[in-house]
């Protein structure tokens, strides 16, 4: 919000007058109301691990981040740019996979990847779209600009936090809002369920959409549900359906219904136990076959976790430039491949500066920050690097930049990140919105929902030429 010379920036103007008129109590007002609107949406979040087992209304900070039309351009080319190679590589890999024997992408890495999936091999994917919906995670360097921290293809949430936090916000800023000419997010269900009825368009005239959910107990149902009543599609555990004959069929009053696209949010493991997982409940047994068989549709298609494991990563710039002969518009953060000896050694010789993460894991576990470490848990993390050193990879401790909010009634900066989200069918559309995660402890790093971050509004501004917020 603020420059180094402690100017306030531009684009923060107007919602830097809106505070100063605004006293203590007005502003913890305003907050409340922002909380008493999630809890009667009964939007919730569940912390694995925590003390209580109960659901709990996800943090939602009143103050949103403001980002300029400008910035939010380069964004939107660089996220088109960097998943148009993720599909052409996923294509590839499941395919000729030319890219390995040219040797830009070491061939071990990915066919040993935990997530590469040998049974997509040479299955027909619609537009050569694997990963239908993505949220990569963005960082905001020293210089300004941003970078990606990874990307996020095979069930990435959090986009029902972004769109109510819009409604949230304006209800709770609406003058200033109305007046920093935002760009909408609204048509974002629309948008998805185009998408996903775009997959299978050229064989179905009017494909009939599920959302796919592992339960009630999942820590983002209320996402599943949320997006699943507002594209006005079924939402279905794997009990509601059956297949025949390589027909997925959803069970209804009235008999059965075909069903054409399934948008998933069940990991891939669980999906179907005849393929998977023997002792999943979650699945439906016989769906790969079916799509295998090409009667169903499964977004995003299996497999599509190669392509954001934390190893492979670290090629993107160079899987980029491959596919398509550019530059990634988007940088990559430095990393380092504990699969390498003289890497491995470069990590364990400065763990206590360094970040390290499982290549397979998300949600912020598997990780070890070495500056916030104990001396025991950086020694127990060195056994397990040196145990199985292809597993990890390291990068330098992120110092992420940091956005006003509310703190015990007073305004205080905190760190964040940003999860933009990006759909993929016959074109790629990149949601002029995005999450704003926030580490809400002082001086942590960890953004992530499941490990007690939160969340804010993300205003993008328009341009001259784009169209505004209503």
């Amino acid at each position: 919000m603020l420059t180094l010379a402690g100017e306030v920036r531009s684009h923060y103007t107007g919602l830097d007058e809106r505070i100063a008129t605004l006293a203590s109590e007005d502003m913890a007002e305003r907050q409340r109301t922002l909380e008493r609107f999630f809890l009667l949406q009964g939007i919730t979040f569940t912390v694995y691990g925590a003390e209580s087992s109960t659901e709990r209304i996800i943090p939602t900070d009143l103050l949103p981040r403001i980002i300029p039309a400008e910035e939010w351009a380069t964004i939107e080319k660089g996220l088109t740019q960097r998943l148009k190679a993720l599909n052409m590589f996923l294509a590839d890999i499941y395919g000729e996979q030319q890219i390995l024997m040219d040797g830009v992408v070491p061939r071990d890495l990915v066919l040993m990847a935990p997530s590469y999936r040998r049974e997509m091999q040479n299955l027909y994917v619609p537009h050569q779209a694997y990963a239908n919906v993505c949220g990569s995670d963005l960082i905001r360097q020293p210089d300004g600009a941003f970078a990606v921290l990874e990307d996020n293809l095979r069930v990435p949430s959090g986009v029902s936090y972004m769109l109510a936090n819009r409604e949230a916000s304006k209800r709770t800023f609406p003058g200033t809002f109305r007046a920093s000419n935002v760009r909408p997010i609204d048509r974002y269900p629309d948008l998805l369920l185009s998408t996903l009825k775009g997959m299978a368009a050229d064989w179905r005239p009017n494909p009939q959409v599920v959302v796919l959910t592992p339960g009630v107990y999942n820590s983002a149902y209320y996402e599943h549900a949320y997006l699943a009543r507002l594209m006005g599609a079924p939402l279905v555990e794997g009990r509601d359906l059956v297949v025949h004959d390589n027909m997925v069929y959803m069970r209804t009053t009235t008999g059965l219904r075909r069903i054409d696209v399934i948008y998933r949010r069940v990991d891939d493991d669980f999906i179907d136990p005849l393929t998977f997982r023997r002792d999943s409940g979650l699945g439906v047994a016989g769906l790969f076959n079916a799509y295998r068989a090409g009667n169903v549709v499964i977004c995003n298609a299996p497999g599509t976790g190669v392509a954001d494991d934390k190893a492979v990563y670290a090629y993107v710039p160079e899987i980029i430039k491959y596919y398509l002969g550019e530059d990634a518009i988007l940088p990559n953060i430095e990393t380092f491949l504990c699969r390498e000896p003289a890497q491995l050694s470069h990590v364990l010789a400065n763990l206590d500066k360094l970040v390290v993460k499982a290549v397979g894991a998300s949600g912020g576990y598997g990780m070890l920050i070495g500056p916030h470490a104990s001396a025991k848990e950086r020694s127990d993390f060195a056994d397990a690097l040196r145990a199985d050193p292809a597993n990890y990879i390291a990068q330098p401790t992120i110092q992420l930049s940091t956005a006003p909010c509310l703190i015990d009634g007073e305004i205080d900066p905190r760190h964040v990140d940003l999860r933009p989200f990006i759909l993929s069918g016959e074109k790629i559309t990149v949601t002029p919105g995005a999450l704003t995660r926030v580490a809400l402890k002082k001086g942590s790093l960890v953004v992530n929902s499941s490990q007690g971050g939160g969340s804010k509004d993300t205003w993008i501004l328009a341009g001259d030429t784009e169209e505004a917020q209503p």
